[in-house]
């Protein structure tokens, strides 16, 4: 595995910000999401809802719970033996429970296996203070071929 820190783990989120397209989005990201802790494979962070993260509803929007799970998954599996980024394959979210403004959420992403081109990763969006699972997301990646 490359030697990463978890500071240089927090620049390669932030560097994602300079690229064109979509991933620019990750600048809003990185602003609100604090990266707590990261093993191989593992990446723990937290963010507190706030008003720009709802839907109409006022609770975290579904979409950037998806785009979370995205960010989040990816960056555990670079920050494992492989330290690839990949291409999604496929991806998936339950939602299971609302999150409102000024909610604390504990996020969670594990890599599940890491084959020679695929990698399947977990993610788990907790309410912090209650504990209820917001909700749950599944991740696999091409990495390409060894």
């Amino acid at each position: 595995m490359a030697s990463l820190t978890l500071n240089s783990l927090k620049q390669i989120m932030k560097s994602i910000t300079d690229t064109p397209g979509f991933d620019r989005v990750i600048s809003k990201v990185s602003v609100f999401v604090n990266v707590l802790s990261a093993s191989p494979g593992k990446v723990v962070c937290e963010m507190k809802v706030e008003e720009e993260h709802t839907n109409r509803g006022g609770t975290l929007h579904g979409g950037l719970t998806a785009t979370l799970v995205d960010i989040i998954s990816t960056t555990a599996i670079m920050y494992s033996e492989r330290g690839s980024p990949g291409v999604s394959v496929d991806m998936n979210i339950t939602y299971m429970n609302a999150a409102k403004i000024g909610e604390d959420v504990l996020i969670t992403a594990q890599v599940l296996k890491q084959g020679k081109t695929l990698a399947f990763a977990s993610v788990d969006l907790i309410n912090k203070s209650t504990g209820k699972v917001i909700a749950q997301g599944r991740h696999t990646k091409h990495l390409g071929n060894s």
